[in-house]
C-alpha cells in the first residue's frame, strides 16, 4: 500500500478506485491495520496535514528492527519521496502545468542493487550479484549477501579477503565471528576469513561507509573488536555503529547507535555514547563530538535515504554513488540550496529530479549518458 494513499485516506481525498484499493489492502491483515493506525497517530500528532515528515521519521524509528540481513520495511512504502522546501510536500503529487525536461540517454542510469567483488587471498576475484551463487569451504553467497562460517582459527596465520562494493551497489556480509556488516556504495572492507581465537578481532574499512552490528566479546572469550582505517581506529566490546570514510570526503564520521566505542586518531581519543557522532577533520586532525539523530545517519542500510539539513551538493553526492552517475552544477549557487528529504533507494532517478525541479529547487536538468546536469 502506497504511503500516498494512506495520506489521501486521512484527508478524505481518495477517488473511488483508490478507496477500493485501500480497503482491499486494509482488510488483508492486522499488520496493515496496525500500520495504518500508527501512521494516523503520528500524522495527527504533528498538527499540520502538510508536515508529514516528522511523523514519517518517527514511524520509521518505531518500525525499525535490529539485526536485519535485508533491512527493508515490509509495510512502509519507502518509494514515496517526501522533500521539505520551506514546507513539506508529497512529491508524487505533480503540480499542474509543469512540463517535464527532456531526458537524453537516460537508460544508462540504473537504480543501485546488491552487488560486490570478492577478492580472495590468492588475488582471484569473484563477482557477487543476483543470480550468481558462490560457495567454498568457508563461505557461501546467494548473490545478495555473503555469509562466512563460524570458524575460530587455531592457526597463527590470518588469511584476508576484500569485499569491494562498486558505485551503484550495496552488500551485506556476516563475518565468521557473527558480526554483521552492511556496506554502502563505493566501499571496501578488508577482513579475515576466520579470526584467531583469543586475539583481537580486527577488520579494516579501507574506504566508504559501513554499518557494524558487532558480535559481543563475551561470546569470544573477551576478544575485543576493532575497525581500523588509515586515519583512525575504533575499539568496541559489542555494539552497533556506522562509519563513513569516503575517499573524496575530508571528514570521517563515526555514529554510535548502541553500546560504547573508543576512537583513536592521531593524538586524539574520544569515547562515544549512544546517539553521539565523532567528526574527524582530516585536514587538521581535529575531532568533534555531537549528538545526532542516528536514524538519519544509518537509514541507508534499511533501504531509505534520510536527508536532514543537507545541501543539494551533499545529497547529489550520495545519489551519485547509488545511481553510479556524475553530477554537474551549471549554477554553483545551487550547491548550497538546502532542503530535507526522505526517499526510497528503489526510487527512479528521473522521478527524484522531476520532484526537485517541480518545487523550484532547480530550474531544469538534463541527462547525457551517465552525467546529470543541474541548471
Amino acid at each position: 500500500m502506497e504511503f500516498k494513499l494512506i495520506i489521501k485516506k486521512l484527508n478524505n481525498t481518495l477517488s473511488k478506485e483508490e478507496g477500493m484499493a485501500f480497503s482491499e489492502w486494509y482488510e488483508e491483515s492486522t499488520a496493515h491495520q496496525d500500520y495504518f493506525k500508527r501512521v494516523k497517530d503520528n500524522y495527527q500528532r504533528d498538527g499540520n496535514n502538510t508536515d508529514v515528515q516528522k511523523g514519517w521519521l518517527r514511524l520509521q524509528k518505531q518500525l525499525k528492527t535490529r539485526r536485519l540481513t535485508k533491512g527493508y520495511y515490509k509495510y512502509a512504502a519507502v518509494a514515496v519521496v517526501v522533500i521539505s522546501i520551506a514546507a513539506n510536500f508529497i512529491l508524487n503529487e505533480t503540480p499542474a502545468n509543469i512540463t517535464q525536461p527532456e531526458i537524453v540517454n537516460n537508460n544508462t542510469i540504473q537504480i543501485g542493487t546488491d552487488k560486490a567483488i570478492l577478492t580472495l587471498e590468492d588475488g582471484s576475484v569473484v563477482a557477487l550479484e543476483k543470480g550468481n551463487n558462490y560457495q567454498t569451504q568457508n563461505a557461501n553467497s546467494n548473490g545478495e549477501e555473503l555469509i562466512y562460517k563460524v570458524n575460530n582459527a587455531h592457526s597463527k596465520q590470518t588469511v584476508y579477503n576484500y569485499l569491494t562494493i562498486p558505485r551503484g551497489g550495496q552488500f551485506f556480509i556476516k563475518l565468521s565471528d557473527g558480526t554483521q556488516v552492511w556496506l554502502n556504495s563505493e566501499s571496501q572492507l578488508k577482513f579475515p576469513v576466520s579470526f584467531i581465537e583469543g586475539e583481537t578481532r580486527e577488520v579494516e574499512l579501507v574506504y566508504g561507509e559501513a554499518y557494524f552490528d558487532v558480535s559481543p566479546s563475551t561470546e569470544h572469550k573477551g576478544s575485543t573488536f576493532k575497525v581500523v582505517n588509515k586515519y583512525q581506529e575504533i575499539e568496541v566490546l559489542g555494539t552497533e555503529f556506522n562509519m563513513k570514510a569516503y575517499k573524496d570526503d575530508a571528514n570521517i564520521y563515526t555514529t554510535l547507535v548502541e553500546g560504547k566505542v573508543s576512537i583513536n586518531a592521531a593524538s586524539t581519543n574520544k569515547i562515544l555514547k549512544p546517539s553521539q557522532q565523532a567528526n574527524l577533520n582530516l585536514n587538521n586532525s581535529a575531532m568533534e563530538v555531537s549528538t545526532v539523530d542516528t536514524y538519519n545517519e544509518t537509514s541507508w542500510k534499511d533501504g531509505v535515504f534520510s536527508f536532514r539539513r543537507k545541501s543539494l551538493e551533499e545529497i547529489m553526492k550520495v545519489l551519485s554513488r547509488w545511481y553510479d552517475m556524475d553530477v554537474e552544477f551549471a549554477n554553483q549557487d545551487l550547491k548550497s540550496a538546502g532542503f530535507n528529504g526522505v526517499l526510497g533507494k528503489d526510487q527512479n532517478l528521473k522521478d527524484i529530479l522531476n520532484s526537485i525541479k517541480n518545487f523550484k529547487v532547480i530550474e531544469d536538468y538534463e541527462i547525457i549518458d551517465k552525467t546529470v546536469f543541474l541548471k
